[in-house]
């Protein structure tokens, strides 16, 4: 059942709603009794009366409770929630177990069974096996937290993807329907009639000639975001031929996977700082793999991240850097691969590593971005690739061997580089492959399984800004930042660059 905010609680979203602030976006919903719909902090319409007014922190708890989303505010637009606690091991099961579940790939799976979502052998039942708990267990900590069922949260999850393509985009309602999960064109109206009381097609707006060039969304984040710094981090590690950063702009091209069928194209982000939004622009040949795709600009940009619960823990040592995000990645290997290259190098000598990486071994591509025509090369490809090939660019033996075992245990799928996989057990198979120590299990762990208390405790300029002179020291000294020692690693980064640029 649906859990209704309580009192005092309640009365701080209420204030929050009143001045529309958007640091609460998508921290929690407020639902309007008198006209059965919910809205965004941040929604512009008439205030409503106290008395009618729930709130809920999830989106699915609202829709579970019988309301619907506003077409105005657009809940599907909102960061989503981010509630971290090492100290709870409970609700960080629940957020591993809902980031495996946000994965198109996991709606894709229901689609095929969407009648036995729920016996065994269903989704929550695979999830559980990744996290090592019992089905049982998983979906009782699931609806202690989230307040709904996994099948409802599932079911917002869906709707809210689809609506946000078919207010956003002309994609065929077949497609729609498709990426978001859905096994049939009836299967969607049906789900999407029930729940909104509004037919699929009367939702989408008027628009003028779609993009020639792509299709087009928006992603909200929670304020203050450090664009320039974001931006700059990019800017710094921009892999020729892969990625480009020009004015407010990021533009790379992408291989996404989606189970075994890959897709490639290209995609640009543009920021909105004045509505505190990304607009994301993906070529036609990823409109498909829509839904993926903003799960992963998403978690790439950070857009998610919870800055008053974060800035609590930081601000005083770091009060110039609270909007300061933590990169992450479009692809767990890439960014793998890239961690290793980087080892006790320069942030300019992995750049140059990388570039030749792809230059040797990256597929070409057609993009209408000068300059952008090359792929990351792939676990396969780095898997065949031979060490004198490797070493003609300047690749050690020890980061051959390093990268051989990593190409082929992504390929073999014995590890897993996406967020919501356990990060304490990918952390030690990583270390346990040849050539990769606690620093880059770390890195990966931050940027790519976005762990939000991963610190990479010997890395020797953060060690040198905390004044210490070992790592044991470092995580001693990190210990108060917890959970968000990751962002304190970034924020250290920020102000060393910063000060070398001034």
């Amino acid at each position: 059942m649906a859990t209704i905010i309580d009192i005092p609680e309640s009365d701080a979203c209420y204030l929050a709603l009143k001045a529309h602030d958007a640091r609460f976006d998508g921290s929690f919903f407020a639902a309007v009794t008198s006209t059965g719909i919910y809205c965004r902090p941040v929604c512009r319409v008439k205030m409503p009366r106290r008395e009618n007014l729930r709130f809920y922190h999830h989106a699915a708890e609202a829709e579970a409770a019988g309301f619907r989303p506003c077409l105005r505010c657009r809940p599907e637009l909102a960061p989503r929630a981010a509630s971290w606690s090492t100290e709870d091991a409970s609700r960080i099961l629940a957020l591993q177990a809902a980031r495996l579940m946000d994965e198109p790939d996991a709606w894709r799976h229901i689609a095929a069974r969407e009648s036995a979502v729920e016996q065994s052998g269903g989704l929550m039942t695979q999830i559980a096996q990744r996290l090592g708990v019992s089905d049982r267990h998983l979906r009782r900590i699931f609806e202690s937290h989230f307040g709904v069922s996994p099948l409802q949260y599932l079911q917002t999850r869906r709707l809210l993807a689809a609506k946000q393509l078919i207010a956003d985009t002309q994609l065929p309602m077949a497609q729609v329907a498709l990426s978001s999960g859905f096994a049939s064109v009836r299967r969607f109206n049906d789900a999407f009639s029930r729940h909104y009381g509004l037919n699929p097609s009367a939702l989408r707006r008027a628009r003028s000639a779609p993009d020639s060039q792509g299709v087009s969304v928006r992603l909200g984040w929670r304020p203050p975001y450090d664009v320039q710094a974001m931006l700059g981090f990019l800017r710094l590690r921009a892999l020729p031929g892969v990625e480009q950063v020009r004015d407010r702009e990021f533009t790379r091209t992408l291989r996404l996977m989606q189970g075994a069928q890959g897709r490639t194209g290209w995609l640009r982000v543009r920021f909105d700082e004045d509505r505190a939004q990304a607009v994301l622009t993906a070529s036609d040949s990823l409109a498909a793999a829509l839904p993926t795709l903003i799960n992963r600009v998403r978690a790439a940009l950070d857009l998610d991240a919870d800055p008053i619960a974060i800035h609590a823990a930081l601000h005083t040592a770091f009060p110039s850097s609270d909007g300061v995000r933590v990169p992450g990645t479009l692809d767990g290997f890439e960014l793998a691969v890239r961690a290793v290259l980087g080892q006790q190098i320069t942030v300019a000598a992995a750049r140059t590593l990388g570039a030749r990486l792809v230059a040797a071994f990256g597929e070409p591509i057609g993009t209408p971005v000068a300059g952008l025509d090359r792929l990351f090369p792939t676990p396969a490809a780095l898997a065949a690739a031979s060490g004198d090939a490797l070493g003609q660019l300047g690749v050690t033996r020890q980061r051959q061997a390093a990268l051989h075992a990593l190409a082929h245990a992504v390929l073999e799928g014995r590890i897993a580089l996406h967020p919501g996989v356990d990060v304490a057990t990918t952390c030690a198979d990583l270390r346990a492959l040849p050539g990769i120590g606690d620093w880059t299990a770390q890195y990966i762990a931050l940027r790519a399984l976005r762990w939000p208390d991963a610190f990479p405790a010997g890395d020797v300029a953060l060690q040198k800004a905390l004044g210490v002179s070992n790592a044991r020291a470092a995580a001693q000294a990190a210990e108060r930042w917890r959970p968000w020692r990751g962002y304190s690693v970034l924020r250290v980064w920020h102000a060393m660059e910063h000060s070398t640029s001034t």
